[in-house]
This record gives C-alpha cells, structure tokens and sequence, in this order.
C-alpha cells in the first residue's frame, strides 16, 4: 500500500537543499547567499523603475535564472522582497558614509565632505532616487514595515550631529540649527538635482548633464549648505 508522505514545511533561513539547487533552466546552484543577492540587485532594477505595482516576480526570477517558488521562499511575498530592496538600498549608502571618517576632520570640511559625497552618491545611483520617490508615492507604507530601515538612518543624523556640534565648539557654525533639518537640508538639494533634472533642463533649456553643469551644481550645494550653517 503505498503511503502519502508530506514534507515537513521548511525553516527560514536555510532553504531546503530542493530549493537551493532548483534554477529556471534546470541548473543547479549550492550559493543561497549568492543568489539572494543576485535577486537583490535584479529586483532593485526592477522596482526603481517599474515601481511596486509594475515589476513582476516573473520577470526577477527570468532575469536571475531562479524560480519564483525560490523568490518565495527567501522573501515571502513581492511585498517581502520590496522592503528588502529598500533595506539593502538604504544599508548601502550609510555604510559608505560610515567609511568617511568625519570626526577626523576639521567640522567645515567634515560638512563639505558629507555634502559632497551625498551629491556624488545621489547623482551615481538613480536607482536609488527612484525608489525613494516610489517609497513616497506610497506614503512609506513599506518603510513603516522595516526596523532595519529606521536603525540604519540613525547613524548618519548623529554623524551630521556631531560635525555640527563640534563646529559650533569650535566657534565657526551657528549654534541654531537642528540637525535632522540640516540632513534634510542637504538631502533635499542633493536629491533635487537627479529627481527633476530631466524635467528642470527642458523647461528651462539648460544643459545639466555636462561634467561642468555637474561640478558647478556640486559646489554650489556644498556653498549653501556651508554658508548656511556658517557663523
């Protein structure tokens, strides 16, 4: 008599060796880390410029040679996969700012530096931008849904606090600024210059995209974000 045998339901973490060994074409992979990041990458793509509504789990799982069963299982859901995206985005950009070693650094140039490497960021990520702007379109829904996200932003409102704070020590910041206003400050000048270039070029027939537009934006916004805070 031949018996029906159900598989016990697998634990997250680590896949079940059928489903890390399953690929759409029939290839077998042992690299779980490897894959997941491969699907990271392809469903940034995906979201920044399709949005949540557009990209299809199809689609990733096409462009990544897995399966969508294994899509399901390391993310759940296309919401799952969504909020992952948007933590490794933001996980990435505050890693590379933890690399700048502002506090060893006068605090002027400290602000200079973090002003040019959001500016430098911003402009060579759009992808980036994208999902920020889509993020916003569905009111931070999905950003609520994430701790991560909110612990990984923490360390970049203390690093601008404490460049603030040591240069109104030192006597050369104003010492009435907020510091969360002074990010946004920066975020938004920065973030502005790759989310409206193409609409602000045509309506104002300017050429943005030249590596002198470029560099003169750039040191424009460090200016005002400088002059800003300056005593």
């Amino acid at each position: 008599m031949n018996q029906t045998v159900q598989s016990p339901k697998p634990r997250r973490g680590r896949p079940p060796k059928q489903v890390v060994e399953e690929a759409a074409d029939g290839a077998r992979t042992n690299d779980p880390e490897r894959t997941m990041a491969d699907i990271l990458e392809v469903a940034t793509a995906e979201f920044a410029d399709k949005g949540l509504a557009g990209a299809r789990i199809d689609e990733i799982a096409a462009l990544t040679r897995t399966s969508k069963r294994m899509i399901y299982y390391y993310f759940e859901s296309k919401e799952g996969l969504y909020v992952r995206v948007l933590e490794e985005a933001y996980r990435r950009i505050r890693r590379i700012e933890a690399e700048l070693h502002l506090e060893d650094l006068p605090p002027e140039h400290a602000l200079r530096v973090l002003v040019g490497f959001t500016f430098d960021y911003q402009l060579g990520n759009p992808d980036f931008i994208r999902l920020v702007m889509n993020e916003n379109m569905h009111r931070g829904e999905f950003l609520t849904r994430s701790k991560t996200i909110q612990e990984l932003n923490v360390p970049v409102i203390n690093a601008v606090r404490s460049v603030y704070e040591r240069g109104v020590a030192a006597g050369v910041f104003r010492p009435d600024v907020d510091p969360i206003d002074l990010h946004m400050s920066i975020s938004a000048l920065c973030f502005f210059n790759v989310s409206n270039r193409h609409t602000f070029s045509l309506i104002f027939k300017r050429e943005l995209d030249t590596p002198a537009a470029i560099a003169a934006r750039r040191e424009s916004i460090i200016e005002m974000v400088v002059r800003f805070v300056r005593r």
